[in-house]
């Protein structure tokens, strides 16, 4: 394999590391890995941690870690990113062990966010237990899940030079559509493995470098019952259920403590690269994932069935 086979890990900034904690654990059904020095982990499967949660003012993604096949992979994946001018740095074995992998190597993408290449990311030394669900999350050979991240400007020539030509990410779809008279939503869905995507990109309104990160469940009630924690825990939502019309999953969309979003999904698309045909579609969703104020407004104007007044 000629670049990164998977989304290993992710670490977030957060001004509130006991809101994240309720977050994570109580609501999505994660386990709680291990308490750091300035924050914790968070696992979704046997590895030692998918989440890293360090407190500080960023309240966004600092890191994004790729696991890469093996260290000979590794090694030419290092050469051919500097070959394009572009800084890679050893880390340390402080910094190895920190992150539980064998070996690791920091660069930056075209919009600054820092890039993690690693081998060897640690299982923990115990099985994966959540105290919320009935199935499992699904990561695997698809990795940790998927992340959507804010282009800010950056031309898509750019950074798709760097996913695509140097990391070895492959384009999935696009999506183009008009949110409003002249006004669009354009965004481009990248994959290194079988999972729809493990990556997008598109240039919305928002300060932050990530707009949501992706979790999927394999049983479809666990996408209910974490819907239910959540309003009942009065987490404000992004989007209610819904469905996306290129990679499937039946998913909601809630604020994380950190103001951008976490998607809870099931059943998303598995590509198989010698059939796939990349297309643009016209549509975010196929249906559902409304604001939810868009949907008390709807409630609120309907009528009452017994005549009552509102």
């Amino acid at each position: 394999m000629s670049g990164v086979k998977e989304l290993g890990y992710v670490v977030y900034e957060v001004s509130s590391t006991t809101e994240w904690e309720h977050f994570g654990v109580e609501l999505l059904g994660m386990q709680l890995g291990e308490k750091t020095s300035d924050g914790f982990t968070l696992r979704t499967d046997e590895k030692a941690h998918r989440w890293i949660i360090t407190e500080g003012p960023a309240d966004d993604l600092v890191v994004t870690g790729y696991e890469v096949a093996d260290r000979a992979a590794l090694d030419a994946l290092v050469v051919k990113v500097r070959a394009a001018g572009i800084e890679v740095a050893e880390g340390d074995a402080d910094l190895a062990a920190a992150r539980k992998v064998e070996r690791i190597f920091i660069t930056a993408d075209p919009m600054g966010n820092r890039i993690e290449l690693v081998t060897g990311l640690a299982d923990a030394a115990t099985p994966f237990e959540s105290g919320k669900m009935l199935g499992t999350f699904v990561t695997g050979a698809g990795g940790a899940g998927h992340q959507v991240l804010l282009a800010h400007g950056v031309p898509r020539e750019t950074y798709l030079h760097f996913y695509l030509d140097l990391l070895g990410f492959r384009i999935s779809d696009i999506i183009i559509e008009e949110m409003s008279p002249g006004v669009f939503a354009d965004l481009i869905f990248l994959h290194c493995n079988g999972r729809h995507h493990t990556v997008a990109f598109g240039d919305l309104p928002s300060p932050k470098k990530t707009h949501h990160f992706m979790v999927e469940v394999t049983d479809i009630h666990d996408v209910g019952a974490a819907y239910d924690r959540c309003m009942d825990a009065k987490q404000p939502f992004e989007m209610t259920l819904g469905m996306h019309p290129n990679d499937q999953m039946f998913s909601f969309y809630v604020f994380t403590p950190s103001g951008f979003s976490v998607e809870f999904g099931w059943g998303g698309l598995i590509i198989d690269d010698k059939t796939w045909e990349v297309k643009t579609l016209d549509r975010l969703n196929s249906w559902g994932h409304r604001a939810p104020g868009a949907v008390a407004q709807l409630l609120a104007a309907a009528p009452d069935p017994h005549g009552e007044a509102h």
